[in-house]
């Protein structure tokens, strides 16, 4: 049976005491190097074929220190601290550049935990929207081919039709899913918290160059909840709080089909005029 796109883009190759080997895919390239979410997921996945590894994540960090070239890394995985029932991690990925020097691209923690059974409720409900089977697909051509590695129907808060600078919101929600579907989990959750396009683009209506320099990733699902996701829809809103000085933040909120909420995200974003 063939691997799917998505675990041939986040394979590694163990090298000994949690250092890695990979490569970039052109499946997932954005308009600089690859797209950011499915760096977020090589860097967790480092975490999670790591033979020390406590429980599940909790929490993933990743700082964008600057644009991963398309071709070969290193990625470094280290468990710096481990309690009863938590487990604190820090990795890099580094590349060598063209003068053979190695270079740090990517900074990134991570928090595992061994979840247990206690009270649980979630206090973010899923917004009343359309069904996903309901919603019109996305037809806006793209010139990047990572976002044809997701089927995506926006409910509301689409890419603007023009670029006329008549923004009035950030506000988005979108389902989605892996194209080809595929059955959510971890890594997949992180790669999804990245699918967003730029929220200074919906609030302008103006196309400026932006990139991520820093995302955070809490995870409210664990393995056994994200396996009753299937091959399911998940269903994302995102809005930023603030643009100012070249920055801007975002704030998406990701849920299953069902309506369980799966994460939370946090991202400080650079826009240039």
């Amino acid at each position: 049976m063939s691997t799917h796109v998505f675990e041939q883009a986040i394979a590694l190759t163990a090298t000994g005491d949690g250092a890695y080997t990979g490569a970039t895919s052109p499946a997932y390239a954005n308009m600089i190097g690859p797209y950011g979410g499915i760096t977020a997921a090589t860097v967790l996945n480092g975490v999670m074929q790591h033979p020390a590894l406590l429980g599940e994540p909790l929490s993933l960090t990743v700082n964008f220190c600057a644009a991963v070239a398309d071709g070969t890394f290193e990625l470094s995985a280290q468990p710096v601290r481990t309690n009863r029932s938590t487990q604190h991690w820090v990795m890099s990925l580094t590349q060598t550049d063209a003068s053979g020097e190695r270079q740090t691209v990517v900074t990134a923690s991570a928090v595992t935990a061994a979840r247990r059974d206690t009270w649980s409720v979630d206090d973010e409900p899923m917004p009343e929207v359309p069904a996903p089977q309901e919603v019109s697909p996305y037809t806006v051509p793209s010139p990047v081919e990572w976002i044809r590695r997701y089927e995506m129907r926006p409910v509301e808060g689409a890419i603007p039709d023009e670029w006329d600078g008549s923004g009035s919101g950030s506000l988005s929600r979108l389902w989605f899913r892996d194209a080809p579907a595929r059955p959510l989990d971890m890594c997949g959750l992180a790669a999804q918290a990245d699918v967003f396009f730029p929220r200074v683009w919906l609030r302008r209506a103006t196309r400026v160059a932006a990139g991520t320099v820093s995302m955070t990733v809490y995870f409210h699902a664990g393995v056994a909840q994200l396996a009753e996701c299937g091959h399911g829809w998940t269903l994302g809103q995102a809005r930023a709080q603030a643009f100012r000085n070249g920055f801007f933040d975002q704030t998406a909120l990701l849920w299953s089909e069902s309506g369980h909420l799966l994460c939370s995200t946090h991202q400080v974003v650079y826009f240039k005029e």
